[in-house]
């Protein structure tokens, strides 16, 4: 049981994965403590307030402060969501009222190629579901922004594009783009709603054989100006250059990309707050850049009435309350608190800040959690060795001597 049913978590129950509300209850005054800052014990997820235990479904099996004979009443339990794993990302079916339907699962063939492979990020990211998805449906921004980023963003490279909508419902649209010099649209993008953005393309080589490749995107909003993202880059051909790399390589470079537009869309999501009036108001479509945003934006007058809020190309609905109030009802010093990850090693230490990396994506990722560590470890062994360098070279006598401790100490 739990005051809201907004906040739900992810944890991992010896191989099973389980979502449960984000909250845990006392017996009589509702303490809701954050169980998504809790820890796994023998299988079990406990609570660190005060130590109840919960497993996968939900079920309290301990609470210490009960007396030895005492029943876990049903009201110390939390209420969970039917969750599936797809093609390697975790869905909920968040209805409580309706059963699961897995036909309703997305389904991205590329993905299920033989040979294909990817790779995943994750971002926490400071602006609007809305500006997320505006942004990662706009190529025309590419070359300029993410200039040389990777071999494929080049400045000069800026130019008219062309596109065709093939599609569109109440569900999203999709379509051909490609460079208008080329003559052709080799590039299929899909946008359904509410989260699910798709860039396909496929390439022949010079052998006749068909090449595969995406970028996927699954975009969920986590409040006014806020939203994650997961991306997924793949391919059925892959140069073998990338093996050479770590994964925290292309994960930095994913994260820089992110960081090259933040202040654009920040920025973009204060003003359409400020004026309060539909994009056809504000932006400059052009066809031969912008078509995609100005479907979306479209889509939205279409939908928009049964989102909590929404700004379409005609017209708008605010939010019933300011973001401040949503995300911090408490004030901004115990919003900033109560995100502040539990024994988060280096995140206890500074307040949140998603214009920084490590609570972008780090503390996300299992895998550059590890390599930031690693490099801590590597940081501290090294200092250690120069201190013992520098004191060798006081206490010995010989001048070659500290020549070369001391310098090996400064490297």
């Amino acid at each position: 049981m739990c005051l809201s049913d907004n906040e739900i978590y992810i944890t991992l129950f010896r191989n099973k994965i389980s979502v449960l509300v984000d909250c845990c209850v006392s017996l009589v005054i509702f303490l809701l403590a954050k169980l998504s800052e809790g820890q796994l014990i023998d299988g079990r997820l406990e609570c660190l307030y005060h130590g109840w235990q919960f497993e996968g479904a939900g079920k309290c099996v301990k609470i210490p402060q009960l007396p030895a004979d005492a029943k876990i009443p049903k009201s110390a339990c939390v209420k969970t969501y039917e969750v599936r794993d797809s093609q390697g990302v975790i869905w909920v079916w968040m209805s409580q009222k309706t059963p699961p339907n897995e036909s309703k699962l997305p389904w991205f063939e590329n993905f299920a190629r033989p040979g294909f492979q990817d790779v995943s990020t994750t971002h926490e990211l400071p602006y609007d579901h809305s500006i997320l998805l505006e942004n990662l449906m706009d190529p025309a921004h590419i070359p300029i922004s993410h200039d040389r980023t990777d071999w494929t963003a080049k400045r000069e490279d800026a130019q008219p594009l062309c596109f065709e909508v093939t599609e569109r419902t109440d569900r999203g649209f999709a379509g051909w783009w490609g460079r208008e010099k080329d003559g052709t649209k080799p590039n299929f993008l899909r946008f359904e709603a509410p989260c699910v953005l798709q860039n396909n393309r496929e390439i022949v080589d010079k052998n006749g054989e068909i090449n595969y490749f995406s970028g996927l995107f699954l975009c969920r909003p986590t409040g006014q100006g806020k939203s994650m993202l997961i991306v997924r880059f793949g391919g059925t051909k892959r140069s073998p250059l990338v093996k050479l790399f770590p994964q925290w390589y292309f994960h930095q470079n994913a994260s820089k990309v992110f960081e090259q537009d933040m202040g654009f869309l920040s920025s973009q999501n204060e003003i359409l707050l400020k004026e309060k009036v539909p994009t056809k108001e504000l932006y400059l479509n052009l066809k031969s850049s912008d078509t995609w945003v100005a479907e979306y934006r479209k889509w939205m007058d279409k939908v928009g009435h049964g989102m909590p809020y929404h700004f379409g190309h005609s017209t708008i609905s605010l939010p019933k309350e300011p973001a401040v109030v949503e995300h911090a009802p408490a004030g901004l010093v115990a919003g900033l608190s109560a995100s502040s990850p539990a024994k988060g090693g280096i995140g206890t230490m500074h307040a949140p800040n998603l214009a920084n990396r490590y609570f972008r994506h780090v503390i996300h990722c299992k895998g550059c959690s590890a390599a930031v560590k690693a490099f801590q470890t590597w940081k501290n062994v090294l200092s250690a060795v120069a201190v013992t360098l520098a004191a060798l070279a006081i206490l010995v006598s010989g001048r070659q001597w500290k020549a070369l401790l001391l310098a090996s100490a400064a490297l």
